[in-house]
């Protein structure tokens, strides 16, 4: 698992732009940038049930059932009430084609529902899926990887990002003859992907210096 924080790095010229929340006197922004790397202790792991009855009665009632087992035999994973996520039901007609004839032959019935688990210990991982297979949810979605520490660690490496960014910003002062004043604003936006977290925010510094 991966922790991924960015910090912008952009020169701008001695310019002022009308309506700009910019300072008007010589600044910079920096990018800067510290990476994380963790051994996940946490999963989601998402599933599909889906069920084809000649009836949409019994097609309800099959996915139902295959939840509930899920359900009854999830806290011999440690598994609570909270950590199970199920979606409403979806449905809809499958007409059934006759290979030999390509006609119609019958209509069945689908029904389907989805179901997000959190696994607070990911090394029961193979023994949950085993187990839902044996209640027959066996399309598993997807398995994304977590940390019970994601929110340390996330601001662990933001402010390493930040202290990069800062030492850049030194040296580029530096470079041009100037002195790095104070930070002028933090901009931020957050991008959550499946395994990495990818977080990015700017730094705007103001000071004095040669032209």
């Amino acid at each position: 698992m991966k922790l991924i924080t960015t910090i912008f790095l952009t020169l701008f010229p001695l310019i002022t732009f009308a309506n700009s929340s910019l300072p008007a006197n010589r600044h910079i922004t920096v990018q800067g940038t510290a990476e994380i790397l963790v051994e996940p202790d946490m999963a989601n792991i998402s599933f599909e049930v889906i069920s084809t009855k000649d009836t949409l009665l019994e097609a309800k009632r099959d996915v139902d059932n295959r939840v509930n087992s899920l359900i009854k035999g999830a806290d011999k994973f440690g598994i609570e009430q909270g950590d199970i996520f199920i979606s409403g039901l979806t449905s809809h007609v499958n007409n059934m084609i006759g290979i030999e004839t390509g006609t119609v032959s019958g209509e069945r019935y689908l029904a389907r529902k989805k179901i997000k688990v959190t696994l607070k210990d990911i090394k029961k991982t193979n023994d949950f899926i085993n187990f839902a297979q044996s209640v027959k949810i066996n399309n598993v979605i997807e398995i994304e990887s977590l940390s019970s520490e994601g929110s340390k660690l996330e601001a662990k490496a933001t402010q390493a990002a930040i202290d990069n960014a800062k030492a850049k910003g030194s040296m580029l002062a530096k470079a041009f003859g100037a002195e790095l004043g104070e930070v002028y604003s933090i901009n931020s936006t957050a991008n959550h992907q499946k395994y990495p977290t990818n977080n990015v925010k700017s730094l705007i510094f103001s000071g004095s210096g040669a032209n």
